[in-house]
């Protein structure tokens, strides 16, 4: 790790709940993905900017937690998926912020057993880390499928 790598991460990391993960990226860029996810997906801007926010805090999780595996929940890959649109973008916003490109790897390779309670222990992390948590983003019909309240259901499994 490179001590501008070092420097940025410590920039980044912890974030307090109320920070605002656009401004790692500029507005420019920001109002495109947002733009994007409101067209591609058919939702209001306000859950789009949501979903962008979501998606930039799990990936600084991501730069700031290097060798553990997360997962996002539907709605935060959606984030990410369209981020990852934007290659030049993308690849440049993971070599500050992570100082490293951050793949994505889908968990659907068959005959592969990758555990349950992925997204209930990614939102632990963000959580132990300081991040804001959205939790109507975080929280997926497989993490509340008993009936719960997301906040409570999230983290027993």
């Amino acid at each position: 790790m490179t001590a501008a790598t070092v420097e940025t991460t410590e920039q980044l990391h912890p974030f307090s709940t109320t920070q605002q993960y656009r401004e790692l990226i500029s507005p420019v860029l920001y109002n495109r993905l947002v733009g994007r996810i409101e067209k591609d997906e058919k939702m209001d801007r306000v859950l789009a900017e949501r979903i962008m926010d979501s998606a930039l805090g799990f990936l600084s999780l991501i730069a700031t937690n290097p060798g553990n595996d997360y997962s996002p929940s539907d709605h935060v890959d959606i984030g990410w998926h369209t981020f990852i649109l934007y290659t030049r973008d993308y690849a440049e916003f993971c070599q500050r912020v992570a100082g490293r490109f951050i793949h994505h790897d889908p968990s659907d390779e068959e005959g592969v057993e990758y555990g349950t309670g992925n997204i209930a222990r990614t939102v632990a992390a963000l959580e132990a880390n300081g991040f804001a948590v959205d939790t109507m983003l975080w929280c997926t019909a497989a993490c509340c499928s008993d009936g719960g309240s997301c906040s409570s259901s999230c983290g027993s499994h």
